[in-house]
């Protein structure tokens, strides 16, 4: 007799395959009518469509019209959507979920390319919990700013008034298109949903005539101008309302050229996942390749870091292939009645560990906000601060008095060449602080997260094949700019500290704190 648990699998099962049945069912049959479509859009629209190059040229009038442009086809460089449904698999579903992805897509990228996108939101959405989908804002907005093509973001930035069209589902794509590109509406796919969580199919789209509607009103719905390229099913109906259509072919798109950070309408500051690469094929593969052998080097880095003296650790880290650099610029201080202050910018969690050894001595490190995972398993002594001024204050006047401190006033990672807001906690407690710029490159995992588990932080980057820690001590602070000898208030010594590193590192100092970082990705405070 089945039990329920084995039912459902049965059920799940035969509802995958009927799935997949008549999906391939339905490719085949539409192949006739599909290219009756195309000739009839090609020929009807004829006297509209237009070479996207000469949009730039364009009189002034057309850039007040309304753009509706396709996402995938008119402003990603790249043609394959593997990437970014890996990244939800991996990021959303986990391990298991990302190998079915990789699995199973050789089987059905013969496919034509509807099918393919449906069985891929198949298998990365069901049963994902709506609420806690937040992959779309967090993770995705960083891949495919750097997937944008700089020819076509300069054509489409032009319009004041936009309009995304995707084939994606619209929890990929909306954060991105809205938030990082301005575009005023998105038109992707909705997903159905049953008690809380996605089943894994998309809504028949919406009528275009009532969408159009909803934006321009309908005495201005034959004013729209068009931007996209031949091939694209959804847009032939879509695109018909447009009184102009402006078309980029494959091969133009080859030619386009990747859009420079410094012309990111909106600075990317704030981005969560492991993924620290973009996940094509290829590189999956070779990401599952590395797995089992990086899972090997990460317990023998783990073990000689957490047990081994320094002497004996930091050669065997150089020998499986962790990398760093130490540059000193201070003069050890003559006083021994207190430690030094060491104020570092915060990369990972592995900061301290990392001042300790490059010092060679043992420190203290003061943390705003630490698992108890990490506390535990943390080779050097770890003070948790409760952020309240007073206590915090006293207690890390007492740990000076036994030795040196390392504390991160950022209080939260970032993993972008910029600095978050210092707290001035730190500036009271002496005048004896070292400024210790801190810089980090991974190749496949970042040893950070907003969203996941925090205890796996330092897993992750010791996952990585040859991660490299950058270590440069700045002189100590001037007499003139501390709190008690110079009579600086402590948010100018904190400021001033920032901008020290900043220099330091080349990066862009901000007002950010903690809780923006946590409230966009993650939809919280940050509190553990």
């Amino acid at each position: 007799m089945l039990t329920p648990k084995a039912l459902f699998s049965c059920m799940l099962t035969i509802e995958v395959l009927f799935f997949l049945f008549k999906f391939l069912l339905r490719s085949l049959s539409n192949v006739h009518s599909s290219v009756q479509k195309r000739l009839w859009f090609t020929h009807d629209l004829q006297p509209k469509l237009h070479k996207y190059s000469s949009l730039s040229i364009k009189a002034d009038y057309l850039l007040n019209e309304t753009l509706v442009f396709h996402m995938e086809e008119a402003l990603l460089k790249s043609s394959s959507l593997f990437p970014y449904f890996m990244l939800v698999a991996f990021e959303a579903g986990g391990l298991l979920r990302a190998i079915l992805l990789f699995v199973a897509y050789p089987l059905f990228c013969f496919f034509s390319k509807e099918m393919r996108t449906k069985i891929m939101v198949f298998i990365c959405f069901f049963g994902i919990k709506r609420d806690r989908f937040r992959v779309g804002r967090s993770v995705l907005p960083k891949f495919f700013m750097e997937d944008v093509g700089y020819e076509g973001f300069e054509i489409i930035m032009r319009h004041k008034r936009k309009v995304g069209v995707s084939d994606l589902p619209t929890v990929m794509v909306e954060g991105f298109l809205k938030d990082y590109l301005g575009v005023d509406f998105v038109m992707g796919r909705e997903m159905k949903v049953a008690y809380g969580y996605f089943v894994g199919f998309m809504e028949e789209r919406k009528n275009s005539n009532s969408f159009l509607n909803e934006i321009t009103g309908e005495e201005k719905i034959n004013s729209l101008v068009g931007y996209h390229s031949l091939g694209t099913t959804f847009s032939q109906h879509f695109f018909s309302h447009c009184k102009e259509i402006y078309l980029v072919t494959r091969a133009e798109k080859r030619k386009w050229h990747i859009l420079p950070r410094d012309k990111y309408p909106r600075r990317l500051i704030f981005h969560d996942g492991r993924l620290a690469f973009r996940p094509t094929f290829s590189a999956t593969f070779m990401m599952f390749l590395w797995f089992p052998f990086g899972l090997f080097l990460c317990i023998i880095r783990a073990t000689a870091g957490l047990f081994l003296p320094y002497g004996i650790a930091l050669p065997i880290l150089a020998f499986t292939g962790i990398k760093g650099t130490v540059s000193m610029h201070h003069t050890p201080s003559d006083k021994k009645s207190r430690g030094t202050l060491f104020v570092c910018n915060h990369r990972t969690l592995l900061d301290p560990i990392y001042v300790s050894m490059a010092l060679m001595k043992p420190v203290t490190a003061a943390t705003y906000s630490l698992s108890r995972i990490s506390e535990m398993l943390s080779p050097i002594r770890t003070v948790r601060l409760m952020r309240d001024r007073e206590n915090d204050l006293r207690m890390m006047d007492e740990v000076l008095c036994q030795g040196d401190v390392v504390v991160c006033p950022e209080g939260t990672t970032c993993r972008e060449p910029y600095l978050l807001r210092f707290s001035p906690s730190f500036a009271e407690l002496t005048d004896d602080i070292v400024p210790v710029a801190l810089d980090m490159q991974v190749s496949m995992f970042y040893g950070t997260t907003a969203s996941g588990l925090k205890c796996l932080d330092p897993l992750f980057f010791l996952l990585n094949p040859s991660p490299t820690y950058m270590i440069k001590f700045l002189e100590r602070l001037p007499a003139s700019y501390t709190c008690g000898s110079g009579g600086k208030s402590r948010y100018e010594v904190a400021n001033y500290v920032q901008c020290e590193i900043g220099k330091a590192l080349g990066y862009e100092c901000t007002s950010l704190t903690r809780k923006d970082k946590y409230m966009i990705l993650a939809g919280n405070e940050g509190v553990i």
